[in-house]
């Protein structure tokens, strides 16, 4: 058998149809949209799942493609003549397609997982359910494309089932509503773009995908087997079933996956004064020495922080972390090279981070001179970051440069009032309440 398999692979479209896979799971990775997967493996397996828009179509093409290899050489007649059933003659290259598409898949993760390797310390096990159902979807189309291949042996059959392939999938979210979660369990794409750092996707959403998925890749292979009009008809039960059994194991609820947040990627590790959430310990290197510098600075106010932690907000669902006026709380982001995102801008944040009041209160220190006061403090001009709005660059210049040029006392005394007034939530006038330039 293994060396039926070997030929196989050698003469199908296997091996050319996994380098296809490959090479546009990996452009896409790397050029889609940016690299949106350098927080983490949770993020590495949802971005993956989203490109699926362009490797399920053309899964579905190489199988309907492979299909017609017996009309084109005009062999049916003959294998039709020998005495061995088309259930074994179809499990070999049921097989060597299954493999290629596992194959390109895995390749793809790990072509986008040498890429963070280096900063992603979290791996949670959902990561692997999550890889399993994309490595399922792909199995289930391809296969899905050599039942149709066999049934529809025509040269447009493979290209109209990349077309139909992916309109299927753009075309679920539109057709589902305002039943949102029915195309979450019908779509392997659906909710996983722009993963957050703490994403999760839910074991029953994994769980009832896999079961859908699975269903459609038993019924393929039985129309891929069939001869007879009644193994077709029975093609239809698996299926139904599986959607039946997929539908009462998917939550019943609106952004299923989108609000979903792993709690043990949020918990705060600490250490060098510094707590960051699990799944970003792997930026302490970049982080601990400027924030510690942030720190130093900040000791010259009254009431000094003594720590810094990372801000674990999340806005879907509203969630946001405990105040405390000993800690200072800074935003991390992973940037596109898997390192952190303005590393040069840490020690600024950091001591920024000391003006902005409490989450809840809602009356924060306007941003420029919150950053106007930090950059005072530093001892040095305003660097305004890559996504500065050209508004607060321009204003949080034009407050710093009057701080510098004010006498020394004064403009400590309008720094530490902004600090008492963050303490107290009544930050909301900034450093000139009623003199601003």
């Amino acid at each position: 058998m293994s060396r039926v398999f070997g030929i196989e692979l050698r003469r199908s479209a296997a091996l050319g149809s996994a380098l296809i896979l490959l090479v546009v799971g990996v452009l896409a990775l790397y050029f889609a949209e940016g690299i949106g997967f350098s927080d983490g493996w949770m993020q590495l397996a949802m971005t993956q799942r989203l490109y699926l828009a362009l490797l399920w179509p053309l899964a579905l093409a190489a199988g309907a493609w492979q299909a017609r290899r017996e009309h084109r050489s005009k062999v049916g007649e003959l294998f039709a003549s020998t005495p061995r059933r088309v259930a074994q003659r179809a499990m070999p290259i049921l097989g060597v397609m299954a493999l290629a598409v596992i194959g390109a898949y895995l390749a793809m993760s790990l072509a986008g997982g040498l890429w963070i390797v280096a900063t992603a310390r979290y791996l949670p096990v959902a990561v692997f359910a999550v890889t399993a159902v994309g490595v399922l979807s792909l199995i289930a189309a391809v296969w899905i494309g050599l039942a149709i291949g066999r049934l529809l042996p025509w040269p447009v059959t493979a290209p109209a089932a990349a077309v139909a392939g992916l309109g299927l999938l753009l075309s679920l979210p539109g057709a589902t509503r305002p039943r949102g979660w029915l195309a979450l369990v019908f779509s392997p794409i659906y909710e996983m773009n722009m993963p957050d750092a703490f994403a999760a996707v839910p074991g029953r959403v994994s769980a009832s995908q896999a079961i859908w998925l699975g269903a459609l890749a038993v019924t393929a292979v039985m129309l891929f087997a069939s001869t007879g009009w009644r193994l077709r008809v029975a093609a239809v039960l698996p299926v139904l079933l599986g959607a039946a059994l997929s539908i009462a194991v998917m939550p019943h609820g609106g952004r299923v996956v989108i609000s979903a947040i792993d709690p043990v990627a949020k918990e705060l590790v600490c250490a060098e004064r510094v707590c960051l959430s699990r799944v970003h310990t792997g930026l302490r290197s970049e982080i601990a020495g400027p924030a510690a510098d942030g720190l130093a600075v900040l000791a010259k106010l009254p009431e000094a922080p003594a720590l810094v932690h990372e801000d674990t907000s999340t806005f879907v669902p509203d969630d946001f972390p405990r105040w405390r006026t000993d800690v200072v709380f800074l935003r991390v982001e992973a940037g596109s090279d898997g390192g952190l995102e303005n590393k040069d801008r840490v020690r600024a944040d950091v001591v920024a981070g000391a003006f902005a009041s409490d989450f809840t209160c809602g009356d924060a220190a306007p941003l420029a001179d919150r950053y106007a006061a930090a950059y005072w403090l530093i001892g040095r001009e305003p660097v305004a970051g890559p996504d500065a709005f050209a508004d607060d660059v321009a204003l949080t210049a034009v407050l710093w440069k009057s701080l510098r040029d004010m006498p020394a006392d004064e403009a400590q005394a309008r720094v530490v009032a902004l600090r008492q007034a963050a303490l107290t939530c009544s930050a909301g006038d900034g450093l000139f309440p009623q003199d601003k330039p």
